[in-house]
């Protein structure tokens, strides 16, 4: 038997029936129409929004990562609770223009298409560039355009984000601008007469060490004033990045917010002066919806093989690519699992969680603690609120694709 990860608090106490917003999965199934179902509690997210907002200091804003869920429903949902949107695409764009019209919104990602750039700069968005050629790019097309493109400056910091699952600075990157060639492109943004609005510094994502996060708030602070110094200019808006994990795997612990508001309310109370007027703010994906979602599965066969048991399910990796261990993970460990009509229930078998795909890479459980299950029970497998639909090969084998339902769209924080 292997462990896994432990059940969100909002789900981990219930006995019998799984109950998601106040609906049974099996009532959540007959509403869908069938399995597989992603349901995502939107009243788990505006909590996760609340406590953050309680937990930062006051004036540090919130832009919600639209990668790390884009189902249109839940970025008007977010966007709603939060001060702005991050996009990496123009086809998120594009969502984010209809989903949610009004709300700032900023481009980053390597790689922008000269379409992309004029949609972004049509749309009034702000284009975190990556590279000199970027901004100059942006400038042209402003020009033709007859616009003043919005330009921040994506930096790729000296440091990176300790701990973290995936690091984004202290290397060699295709993310952003070396620190040191920062101030010469501002400048020639400014001489341009294009709007500068700012920094965007993200040092890396999925980190679980609270200290790590809080030092590297630090470093960015101080980073962002030594790079507003060299300017001799305010940056109007300084986004920290963001990173915040959640605990995904038997062992993780979860990021202590309150902590980390506390410590960069300290640390901004000696910023340089050169700040003196710049507004911050944060920017989370995973961390705010990945708790809200679940992924509901049906179990269509139970076989043994070679005195191992399996339960294989209607779901896969082209449904849930990360619960699977191939997204980004080098050891393969197990999403928090339960059977959906038996919660709290006594462990009774040792079972192996499988999907419908010809491929070994298609498990979602290895040699998990289960109560009995059988043909037609339905497997819960949590944490699927982020990186899970949209982060997977929906077309790999031609199967179906996954319902999704967005339950509470209307809870506000």
């Amino acid at each position: 038997m292997k462990p896994m990860g432990t059940i969100p608090p909002e789900f981990a106490d219930q006995l019998g029936k799984l109950v998601i917003a106040e609906k049974s999965s099996d009532e959540w199934i007959e509403i869908a129409g069938d399995t597989p179902l992603f349901i995502y509690d939107f009243a788990i997210a505006a909590s996760r929004v609340d406590r953050l907002r309680a937990a930062l200091p006051t004036g540090v804003g919130i832009h919600y990562a639209v990668k790390a869920n884009p189902l249109p429903a839940l970025v008007t949902a977010m966007a709603a609770l939060v001060d702005g949107l991050d996009v990496a695409s123009g086809g998120e764009l594009a969502m984010v223009g209809a989903a949610a019209p009004g709300v700032p919104v900023s481009f980053a990602g390597p790689g922008k298409r000269p379409d992309e750039i004029a949609a972004a700069i049509a749309a009034s968005a702000t284009i975190n560039v990556e590279s000199e050629g970027e901004a100059r790019r942006a400038v042209a097309i402003g020009e033709k355009l007859g616009i003043t493109p919005r330009l921040a400056v994506r930096v790729n910091p000296a440091f990176d984000l300790r701990g973290s699952g995936m690091k984004m600075g202290g290397r060699a990157s295709p993310f952003g601008v070396d620190a040191d060639r920062v101030p010469a492109l501002v400048q020639m943004i400014l001489s341009a007469g294009a709007d500068w609005r700012g920094f965007h510094i993200f040092a890396g994502s999925q980190a679980l060490d609270t200290s790590a996060i809080i030092e590297t708030q630090a470093a960015t602070l101080a980073l962002a004033g030594e790079l507003a110094e060299a300017i001799g200019a305010v940056p109007p808006l300084v986004n920290l990045g963001g990173g915040f994990g959640v605990p995904y795997f038997s062992g993780d612990r979860s990021v202590n917010v309150e902590a980390v508001g506390s410590a960069l309310a300290d640390a901004m109370t000696s910023l340089s002066g050169a700040l003196e007027g710049a507004r911050f703010v944060v920017e989370l994906g995973r961390w705010l919806v990945a708790e809200s979602g679940v992924y509901l599965m049906r179990v269509v066969d139970r076989k043994e093989s070679r005195g191992e048991k399996f339960l294989v399910t209607d779901g896969g990796l082209h449904h849930q690519l990360a619960a699977t261990a191939n997204f980004g993970t080098v050891v393969r460990r197990n999403y928090p699992i339960a059977l959906a009509n038996q919660m709290g229930a006594a462990v009774a078998e040792t079972a192996s969680v499988v999907g419908c795909l010809c491929t070994p890479l298609d498990r979602f459980g290895d040699q998990l603690g289960l109560p009995n299950a059988d043909v037609g029970d339905v497997i819960a497998v949590f944490m699927a609120g982020a990186y899970g639909y949209s982060a997977s090969p929906l077309g790999f084998l031609g199967h179906p694709l996954p319902r999704e339902i967005l339950a509470n769209p209307k809870k506000q924080s």
